[in-house]
This record gives structure tokens, sequence and C-alpha cells, in this order.
């Protein structure tokens, strides 16, 4: 009976310790009156800020928890870039972009910022106004008038002079009418040398063509982009 017990409290003792161990992956912070997850290794090597498509909500929980977009291709992967030693940021709509990587800058720079889809015009909003993140990652971007968007990256940016060093991933077969291929080469050209393009193909395409299950969505290709965006540096 005695044996029991301990051995009933040794799984009690371990499973509060693995509880702890999740709680203590991520945590919810304060950027500026706005709400954004933090997720750190030990010693990182480096920084991301995760920028949503969408309507950007995250619906942070005071614990750290990601309660809405969490289909999102930025949302799904945030633990794949901590565990490639980036500590990782996942902002909501409203976060003052500047104040983000100022933060992450204190933790460990390079700072790069991915953002993705209707992410893609506030990361370029944020940029307008002042942030100068180390680097830019671009993924199912808004980025030129030939995307489709009347808002894009280059109609807010207006000069190619404040983008950072810029790589765009896209898919080949991204069949959003806000985000089409046709709209990469003319950013790429528009950039003077600041931005490269890499092209993926493949994976699923399931549901609306601008959600996260579609192409735009790089369904079945999460490790392919996670891989470039942590290696751009």
């Amino acid at each position: 009976m005695v044996r029991t017990i301990s051995i009933a409290l040794a799984f009690l003792f371990a499973g509060s310790a693995l509880t702890s161990a999740r709680a203590q992956t991520s945590e919810t912070v304060n950027i500026g009156g706005s709400s954004a997850v933090l997720l750190k290794p030990k010693a990182p090597r480096g920084s991301v800020i995760l920028m949503p498509g969408g309507n950007g909500s995250i619906g942070a929980t005071a614990d750290g928890q990601i309660t809405q977009l969490r289909g999102n291709q930025l949302v799904r992967t945030r633990n794949a870039y901590m565990a490639r030693g980036l500590a990782v940021l996942v902002v909501d709509s409203n976060v003052n972009l500047a104040s983000a990587v100022n933060y992450m800058a204190q933790i460990k720079r390079p700072v790069t910022v991915v953002a993705t889809s209707r992410g893609t015009q506030r990361a370029a909003q944020g940029i307008a106004a002042g942030a100068r993140p180390d680097a830019l990652v671009l993924t199912a971007g808004f980025l030129s008038p030939q995307s489709g968007a009347g808002i894009n990256v280059m109609s807010v940016l207006g000069s190619p002079a404040l983008l950072p060093r810029t790589l765009v991933i896209h898919h080949r077969q991204d069949g959003c009418r806000f985000t089409l291929p046709t709209g990469v080469d003319p950013f790429v050209a528009w950039s003077g040398g600041r931005a490269r393009v890499a092209w993926l193909s493949g994976g699923a395409n399931e549901g609306d063509a601008c959600e996260a299950r579609s192409y735009h969505g790089f369904n079945g290709l999460d490790g392919q982009v996670v891989g470039l965006a942590a290696g751009f540096r």
C-alpha cells in the first residue's frame, strides 16, 4: 500500500513538473499596452517577431496561451522557431512594432520581423512609422499593386529605402486574390536589391484560397517556411 501511494505521488509530482514546464514555455508580456506572447529558449541566438494574418487578433491569455488564429501559419509554427534557438514574440494587430523590436533587441539581436498575409501590411505600416528590425520576412504577402491589393507593402512604404534586408516567401500557386504570385517580381524589382524571393510549391490546398489551409497558408509546407525564415538573419 505504501509503495502504491509512493508511485502515485511520484506520478503526481512528475505531472506537476511537466505542467509547470509547459506553463513556462510561453508567457504573455505587455508591449506598449498591447498583449503579446513570448517564447524564449535558454540561450537565444536571435529573435523573431511573428505577425499573423487575418484580423491579427491572437487572443492572448494571461498565462501565455493563444486562443485565436491558432491555425494561422505563423501562430501554428511558433514553437518551431523557438526549437531553432530563437526568442519568439507573437504580436497582436495593435502592437507598436517599434516597441516590439526594441523589446526583442534587449533579449537578443538580430531581430527579424516575420509577417504573413495581412500581417505584411501591418509590418509595412510599422516600419513606415519608425520600426527598424534587422531583417524582414514577408510570406504570402500583399507586396505590390500586381498582388491584387490596394494597400500593399510598396504603397505603404513609398520608397525601398525603408526596407531592411528582406526575404519574400511565396507559393507559386497562391490563389488568394490579394497575394497573387504575379505581384512578387515587381516588388523584388522595386526593392533595388534589398529583397530576394524563395518560391515554394506543393503541399495541400483546401477551402478558401485566402485561408490557412490553402496554398496561401503553406498547408503542408510548415517545415520549409520555418527553415527559410529562421535561417534568414
